[in-house]
């Protein structure tokens, strides 16, 4: 057996719930594999709760859970006039105490971006830098969302998707060794935008106030 989180929507902060559920855990690192455990764990969640649910990672069965993967919605960057995966701008922003930002990374595959070597060499991350502008690191998973939610509200076609569903899993996130998650900004965008708050990402300190 395993627990992972499920991300549910709510009009009042933080935004969102997270809903532990228990499933038959299948082992294995094969894309196979890791659909059998997001069918598992939406079953399983259905029963305990219902409703429609989405994956968001790119080992997802359903194409608009793909397409919502970090790894491939991609945010317009202005300064190279062209749109990057929203992996790779998180990475590439990172500032450590002993370097960063890696803008490079912005033109990386992300897995590439994710896994260079600078990340782990530098120290702990002390803030973020975005087209020139610091944003702070707290609360930690801060920048990731709304990096993540500002790209889907510039995505309106493919964020329109997100209304069909009531949870979202990310069965790659375990929130022992984990942060950020892609489900977890999925469902925020969900609730700003249900109780029509969504303008509050128009600026990142106005979105960082939400969870401070």
């Amino acid at each position: 057996m395993a627990n992972r989180p499920v991300f549910v929507p709510i009009n009042s902060r933080p935004y969102y719930t997270t809903v532990g559920v228990d499933f038959s855990f299948n082992p294995g690192f094969s894309v196979t594999q890791k659909q059998k455990n997001i069918i598992a764990l939406h079953e399983a969640y259905k029963k305990k709760q219902g409703g429609e649910v989405l994956e968001i990672s790119s080992k997802s069965l359903q194409p608009e859970g793909v397409a919502l993967s970090a790894y491939n919605l991609r945010t317009f960057i202005p300064s190279l006039n062209c749109r990057v995966p929203v992996e790779c701008v998180y990475q590439g922003s990172k500032v450590f105490e002993q370097g960063g930002p890696y803008t490079d990374l912005y033109l990386k595959n992300p897995q590439e971006a994710k896994r260079d070597p600078r990340l782990q060499e530098n120290g702990r991350i002390i803030s973020f830098c975005y087209e020139g502008e610091n944003k702070d690191a707290y609360p930690v998973n801060c920048f990731y969302d709304w990096l993540y939610i500002s790209t889907l509200k510039d995505n309106p076609e493919v964020a329109r998707r997100l209304n069909r569903y009531s949870a979202f899993t990310d069965i790659e996130f375990n929130p022992n060794k984990g942060i950020n998650c892609q489900a977890r900004a999925a469902a925020i965008y969900v609730a700003l935008c249900n109780s029509d708050a969504i303008t509050c990402i128009d600026g990142f300190e106005s979105f960082r106030e939400l969870f401070l």
